[in-house]
């Protein structure tokens, strides 16, 4: 649902972006961000994403998609949409997991920049303001924000801060940050292929993007570029990739990335049945839709 005056004219605007046409309507000045913000089953953290997200310095839009939720989580955001009146639209994708989901909200995004952000998460006022710092910086195509616990205090979240910049400055051509915590200049994005099922269909794929997008320029971290995901407790069996995985990723990241990713990793995380529907999984709630077979001969 599109909100406002504003919004309509943003529908306006949008339809003539997919005619190809360039000239404004009315007196409608776009905001240079979208938010696209993916989610299953949040109706508890989702207000609260909202409310922090409506709190930012900068203007944007915003890009809801409901992934096939089970419980009241649509109503939700619609409601707290409205409630604090943010320019959104709100899609559906029935196809289970987080790049399917990132894919259907990315064709919606015309604007500038892009961030994606977990529906679980609180997003400082100054979040926007902070990525179109680093982005608006020569070459640089990404921003990446580490993340801080609820309950951290200054000196954990200038330890954090630290730990990431210098693991940047280290490893330059790996990815330090979640997909919960990441922006990017929307044309580089696009040009490398976005989020796509059939180029990664696996879980990591908050990294896998990156390698991609750091084709075409850099990466980059701040001080003060950070958020905070909840403290819920996750009793899915664990996603994430092993010591070896993290190892040969570190060595063969600045050189052979394509190898790692689309030869190494992808064989090893489809023996473990990882793709990116498993990312759903809780112990109280069944996964939605059909699962098929991970594909990732693109690149």
């Amino acid at each position: 649902m599109l909100l406002d005056a504003e919004g309509a004219a943003w529908r306006n605007a949008t339809a003539w972006a997919q005619a190809g046409k360039t000239e404004r309507t009315g007196a409608y000045v776009a905001p240079c961000w979208t938010v696209v913000v993916p989610f299953f089953n949040e109706e508890r953290d989702l207000a609260s994403t909202l409310e922090s997200l409506a709190a930012q310095t900068v203007r944007f839009r915003l890009v809801l998609v409901d992934n096939g939720s089970l419980d009241a989580s649509a109503r939700v955001a619609t409601d707290t949409c409205e409630r604090l009146g943010l320019d959104h639209i709100l899609l559906h994708q029935g196809l289970p997991g987080k790049i399917n989901a990132l894919h259907l909200g990315l064709e919606y995004v015309y604007t500038r920049f892009v961030a994606t952000c977990d529906a679980d998460t609180y997003y400082p006022a100054d979040y926007l303001a902070q990525a179109q710092a680093l982005l608006e910086k020569p070459g640089c195509v990404v921003a990446g924000a580490y993340f801080v616990a609820p309950k951290d205090g200054e000196a954990e979240r200038r330890r954090e801060s630290t730990a990431i910049r210098l693991a940047a400055r280290f490893l330059p051509r790996q990815c330090h940050a979640g997909g919960a915590g990441q922006a990017f200049r929307t044309e580089a994005l696009k040009a490398a292929g976005g989020f796509d099922a059939r180029r990664w269909n696996f879980v990591l794929e908050d990294h896998e993007v990156i390698h991609r997008v750091m084709r075409h320029g850099t990466m980059a971290y701040a001080d003060g570029f950070w958020c905070v995901p909840s403290d819920r407790e996750r009793d899915r069996e664990s996603i994430r990739w092993t010591l070896t995985e993290r190892l040969v990723y570190s060595i063969a990241a600045p050189f052979a990335g394509d190898w790692f990713f689309y030869d190494f990793l992808a064989k090893r995380l489809r023996a473990r049945r990882l793709t990116t529907e498993r990312m759903r999984e809780r112990a109280y709630q069944q996964l939605a839709g059909v699962v098929g077979e991970p594909a990732y001969s693109l690149r």
